[in-house]
């Protein structure tokens, strides 16, 4: 996979955290969609945020200002 495509996960302890962080990848206009996480990535909740590697840096940033608790993944995506 190319850096252009390269993918990575953010994981969460609950359904909650997962949701608030695609409200707010969506609110600040930061392409994610939530997938369901995988077994090897060790998340307490089934749910993670797939997005382009690329603005991961953005998103971090935006779920640490609003408090929401994650994780990064950076397994196969697929």
């Amino acid at each position: 996979m190319s850096e252009a495509t390269a993918e990575l996960l953010f994981t969460f302890d609950t359904t909650h955290m997962a949701l608030w962080a695609e409200d707010t990848a969506r609110e600040r206009s930061i392409p994610a969609e939530i997938v369901p996480a995988p077994p090897e990535s060790k998340a307490k909740c089934g749910l993670a945020l797939r997005m382009a590697a690329k603005r991961a840096d953005e998103l971090s940033a935006a779920l640490h200002e609003e408090g929401v608790r994650f994780s990064t993944y950076e397994g196969s995506t697929r």
